[in-house]
């Protein structure tokens, strides 16, 4: 097959752990062509089809990703119509931005032109990584989102240990934890929701993040046997590897099993191949659907091969389609 990327720029890549790699080495290793291009690089005129200027390259499929040499390899950039390729596959990392909404629509544009785009775009826009919760409340802590200072107020004094974050966030960034005392709370509700500007998700801290926020990755609608616990380290509330978290890999659990089971098929029928559901304890608090990771981590600690099992599952979709 000939695939597409759209990512982040390749020389930002850190291969030792980033899983967009993983999928483009075993890609390689089954011989398929790979091409990489940023949102940016996406372009459309009137009359034509929606096309990019791509980077052909070449993977070393034999890098050592604690090594320092080339990963890559590239040829001439070219203009190409995303319809000439067998399967696009849409890596971009948040934020998902007034820029990363747009790429969507020229995608979603690209698919009707026949263009195989993993994750579908319309998918993509229509589950936010934190808003998609809302359909799942079963599985959900106690959640609010708003604007509006009286609400979050009246959820502390319901739940007094609360979590905040923006709706678009990624790696932990600008997560609060307010205690029974309330300590800064008026402070931290400005400072997120700009004086009513912005919407917040607020959620009943969980005592089980000392645990691991778990990242359970569900490929085709059928969950991976291994998930990857991102415990906080030295007092922080954050798991996440970005804030200094330790991935630990475990077998799922029989409610991590049930969670993803109960939701991965659905999304996968709405055109979501890859998601990421990240669970403390047993409650559900994100579905990550812009460029779930974990990959090599999982991979290396367990020897389950998660990117062999993705591009499994992307040459089956992209036969179905």
């Amino acid at each position: 097959m000939n695939l597409l990327f759209v990512a982040d720029p390749l020389e930002s890549f850190k291969t030792y752990k980033d899983s967009t790699f993983a999928m483009m080495r075993e890609a390689t290793r089954r011989g398929h062509s790979i091409a990489a291009c940023e949102p940016r690089d996406l372009h459309w005129v009137s009359g034509g089809k929606v096309s990019a200027t791509v980077r052909h390259i070449t993977v070393d499929a034999s890098h050592d990703p604690h090594g320092h040499a080339p990963w890559f390899t590239e040829t001439p950039t070219s203009r190409t119509a995303l319809a000439s390729f067998d399967a696009v596959v849409m890596r971009k990392d948040p934020p998902f931005d007034s820029e990363y909404f747009y790429a969507t629509h020229l995608l979603g544009r690209a698919e009707a032109e026949g263009a195989k785009v993993f994750n579908r775009a319309a998918a993509l826009r229509d589950h936010p990584e934190k808003l998609a919760i809302l359909e799942f409340p079963q599985f959900t802590p106690p959640t609010l989102v708003t604007r509006q200072e009286a609400d979050v107020r009246a959820f502390h004094a319901e739940h007094r240990d609360i979590i905040l974050k923006p709706l678009d966030g990624m790696g932990g960034s600008g997560i609060f934890r307010v205690r029974d005392d309330g300590l800064n709370l008026g402070a931290i509700i400005e400072t997120l929701n700009r004086d009513g500007a912005q919407t917040l998700m607020v959620q009943r801290y969980l005592p089980q993040i000392v645990d691991g926020d778990k990242r359970v990755l569900v490929i085709g609608g059928e969950p991976i046997p291994f998930c990857l616990a991102r415990i906080p380290q030295g007092g922080e509330v954050r798991g996440n590897l970005a804030a200094g978290g330790k991935g630990v890999a475990r077998p799922i659990t029989e409610r991590d099993r049930e969670i993803a089971q109960a939701i991965g098929p659905k999304l996968a029928a709405r055109g979501l191949m890859l998601i990421g559901l990240d669970i403390i304890g047993s409650h559900l608090t994100e579905i990550n659907v812009t460029s779930p990771t974990c990959f090599q981590e999982i991979t290396d600690q367990t020897g389950f091969d998660v990117a062999k099992r993705f591009i499994d599952q992307l040459e089956a979709d992209v036969a179905a389609r």
